[in-house]
């Protein structure tokens, strides 16, 4: 990792902790947010934590703040709208600029930008009601998953293995109000691989008795397994870093992220989506993957912290 460029947190000024939102990750935005205002607190920063209920226009009123430390998950917080204001306000902020957010936020746009860019990704259909369920098949045949294109944290997600579950998949993921498309299933070894300032940190591979890596498993269960180091030899873990580093530049993700990924029983990489705004308590994905690499918690938010420094205008 680089070195770090900020030595004195006074370097920072005033720094606002954006968190909570109204997207249904809100409750996961609040445990990191909290996380991530003890970790600069602790550090010398003088941080606000703020709660965003409603507009962030109206949290920010009446107070001066020189930057952002963003951790608002899902829509109004990781989707381009908050980026927007804080653009038109003139305060810098961590994470992507308003174009990638956009697009990272919206499942299907990344993945046609990596189909584009000519990277694996895997199979999907569009389904816009019950009259496409035949055709969906037809063209991926079963299993799939189904998922709401602008929900993170596995919100909506259900796996189908025949018409009927497939049906009932469409009918729950219909309830977020966007775009759902079913993904070909993907029979293999799940992994995650965050990205900090342009370099990739190592990579993660989960394990579920779950069906999928749903959201109990993210947040409640303790039967998820993290396996880090991942397991894979080291030119094959470089090859995965390799293409997450390149999913975040074809949709122009800076700053922090973290990209899923699957590698197939045959022995593809497959990429699934990327999040600008990952999860930020301490047990996190990206807080444990920066701790392989000798990182703890409150210097990987320094870290996040100064890549606001270098970014003026859009940041994507």
């Amino acid at each position: 990792m680089k070195p770090l460029q900020i030595k004195n947190p006074s370097e920072f000024g005033k720094v606002a902790v954006l968190l909570g939102g109204t997207a249904a990750e809100r409750e996961v935005s609040l445990n990191s947010g909290n996380a991530v205002y003890q970790a600069l607190k602790a550090g010398g920063v003088d941080a606000v934590a703020i709660d965003v209920t409603a507009s962030p226009i109206d949290a920010l009123a009446g107070q001066r703040f020189d930057r952002v430390f963003n951790v608002i998950h899902g829509r109004g917080g990781e989707d381009g709208v908050l980026q927007a204001v804080l653009e038109a306000l003139g305060l810098p902020y961590t994470g992507s600029g308003v174009l990638a957010s956009a697009l990272a936020m919206d499942k299907l746009r990344t993945k046609l930008c990596w189909q584009g860019a000519g990277l694996p990704t895997p199979r999907w259909f569009l389904l816009t009601g019950d009259q496409d369920l035949d055709t969906c098949i037809n063209a991926l045949g079963f299993p799939v998953i189904v998922k709401p294109a602008q929900e993170g944290s596995s919100i909506g997600m259900s796996k189908a293995h025949n018409r009927e579950e497939l049906a009932a998949a469409l009918k729950l993921a219909s309830q977020y109000r966007c775009d759902v498309y079913a993904e070909q299933w993907i029979q293999g070894q799940e992994y995650t691989i965050g990205m900090l300032n342009g370099e990739a940190l190592p990579a993660i591979r989960l394990e579920t008795p779950h069906t999928f890596y749903d959201f109990d498993a993210k947040y409640r269960a303790n039967t998820t397994q993290y396996h880090c180091p991942c397991g894979l030899d080291n030119e094959r873990e470089k090859e995965l870093q390799a293409l997450a580093l390149k999913a975040c530049q074809t949709v122009g993700v800076s700053g922090w992220g973290r990209v899923d990924a699957f590698i197939d029983d045959s022995g593809r990489l497959q990429l699934i989506e990327v999040n600008t705004v990952p999860g930020m308590t301490d047990h996190s994905l990206v807080p444990m993957a920066a701790k392989a690499v000798g990182i703890d918690f409150q210097e990987l938010v320094w870290r996040i912290l100064e890549t606001s420094m270098v970014a003026s205008g859009d940041q994507a």
